[in-house]
């Protein structure tokens, strides 16, 4: 059964239940299912259509998620945009053969008019699909197998967003969107998303990876309106939240303003943390004052939901330390630096196979050959599995630093640095950070005569990588250390200056 055949089967079965509860609007299983026949028919009718590519930039809404899913009824490349994005990544992303753009009244801007567009709403210069006249024409899935449904889009090495091409087939043996394949520990977790706070971007992979047991399992998204006040916990007491992903800074929030100013978060039944590493003793703290709902969820947008620890896990007081155990279908091996399997305890590279890993990054073959070898996707994390099972992370082996469940690379904020003409050598390092799970810091070795201005510094990292990229600290230093293996010590600069 090709995707999204599944999710199209479980809206005709119950047209009168909630799907969405959005801005005091709900809309029925019944309604969304049209809303995505009707969509397709203007997407189709404005020249999409298998192997055709629309990159999509919306809020969160139910026309936008309903968008999605009839350009994959269509059979399109879905091209998810993520806020944020320099002008360069941006031009970058819609140069990848993009035919078309999809917007609403929220995200239209000019630097997304570079293709034709479309829109959900009225918007100067785009065509909008919510006008177009409805001719009656059934909803058809068109999708092929080796087909690639979407980019979801990762940071590069070189800074360039990297799009990981996930397929028709990878979608359609997914475990979220596969409920005949639940085994009882997703089918409970799918009961407990009755009510599933949707919040973020549709172009994230977690986002969409989540959002399925809760619309398969019966439940209802329910995307929150803001009150000024932090979506956690308060969102959860507004709208009797059940479900919902969290980062690991928002969960730390989360339990300082409970301890400052209690609200009834008792109908949370899953908490899924996620995006960087926490460590033991916070997760136990967490789970402490949340109750038996924390799980904690590791991935990667090339290879989906890897392993998950859960809260029967955490309550035993087992692997807390680690990431939890592989999800059903997902092998994992941790080999050393010429590839061979080590044992239980011993660290190495970890290295992924499953149904629904990517195909590939789009456009970039090397990097592509680099990464995925005889079906194994070699994630450049850093750890081992115990003899539970258990995977247990130590690292990354490429300088990635997680910044509010975004990753950063060093190298592309060391080189935009060290191209201003103050800068003489530039090393950047990540750190844990209680606000952004981790955070970049950077160390300068002004040039000659020069008196580097952190404030600029900071402004050029801005327009060339993102808001996500610019350095928590700029210290400056008079030289580096240099490790035995003749490279910047970088650990060293941040025990001696941090």
């Amino acid at each position: 059964m090709l995707f999204p055949h599944s999710l199209l089967d479980a809206l005709r079965a119950a047209p009168g239940t909630p799907a969405f509860e959005h801005g005091g609007r709900t809309v029925s299983r019944g309604e969304l299912l049209d809303l995505i026949r009707r969509l397709a028919g203007a997407l189709a009718d404005a020249g999409l259509g298998p192997g055709r590519a629309v990159a999509v930039r919306t809020a969160v809404t139910p026309e936008a998620f309903a968008a999605h899913m009839a350009a994959h009824a269509l059979g399109c490349r879905v091209v998810g945009i993520r806020p944020g994005y320099a002008a360069g990544q941006l031009a970058h992303v819609l140069d990848m053969d993009v035919d078309m753009v999809l917007v609403d009244p929220s995200t239209a801007a000019p630097e997304l008019f570079t293709k034709p567009a479309l829109s959900l709403g009225p918007c100067a210069g785009a065509v909008d699909l919510l006008a177009h006249p409805d001719d009656g024409r059934p909803l058809t899935v068109q999708g092929r197998p080796d087909d690639v449904a979407a980019l979801v889009f990762t940071s590069g090495s070189t800074g360039r967003p990297k799009g990981c091409a996930i397929t028709y087939q990878a979608l359609s043996e997914h475990w979220a969107w596969q409920p005949r394949a639940w085994g009882p520990v997703a089918a409970a977790f799918a009961r407990d998303f009755e009510r599933y706070l949707l919040f973020g971007t549709l172009a994230s992979m977690v986002v969409m990876e989540f959002v399925a047991p809760c619309l398969l399992g019966g439940g209802t998204a329910v995307i929150p309106e803001e009150d000024g006040r932090p979506l956690f916990p308060y969102a959860i007491e507004r709208h009797r939240i059940t479900a919902s992903i969290i980062t690991v800074p928002r969960l730390f929030q989360m339990v300082r303003l409970l301890e400052e100013q209690p609200a009834d978060v008792g109908s949370l039944r899953a908490l899924m943390v996620s995006g960087s590493p926490i460590s033991a003793k916070r997760l136990a703290a967490a789970a402490e004052r949340l109750g038996s709902v924390v799980y904690q969820g590791y991935g990667q947008t090339e290879a989906g939901n890897v392993a998950m620890l859960t809260p029967e896990h955490i309550a035993a007081g087992r692997g807390l330390d680690s990431v939890g155990r592989p999800h059903p279908g997902v092998e994992i091996s941790v080999r050393d630096e010429d590839g061979w399997e080590l044992p239980p305890g011993q660290s190495g590279e970890i290295h992924v196979r499953s149904p629904y890993v990517m195909s590939g990054y789009w456009g970039e073959e090397e990097e592509t050959r680099d990464t995925l070898r005889d079906g194994w996707l070699n994630t450049r994390d850093l750890g081992h599995l115990d003899d539970g099972g258990f995977l247990h992370l130590a690292g990354r082996s490429r300088d990635a630093i997680m910044v509010n469940a975004m990753v950063v690379y060093a190298g592309p904020i060391e080189r935009a640095l060290a191209a201003h003409p103050d800068v003489d050598e530039a090393y950047v390092a990540g750190a844990p950070d209680e606000d952004t799970g981790e955070a970049a810091h950077a160390f300068i070795v002004p040039s000659p005569g020069r008196t580097p201005d952190p404030a600029a510094l900071s402004t050029l990292v801005r327009a060339e990588l993102g808001e996500d990229s610019v350095p928590k600290t700029i210290t400056m230093v008079p030289g580096v250390p240099v490790a035995t293996s003749g490279k910047p010590d970088k650990r060293a600069l941040l025990a001696r200056f941090l």
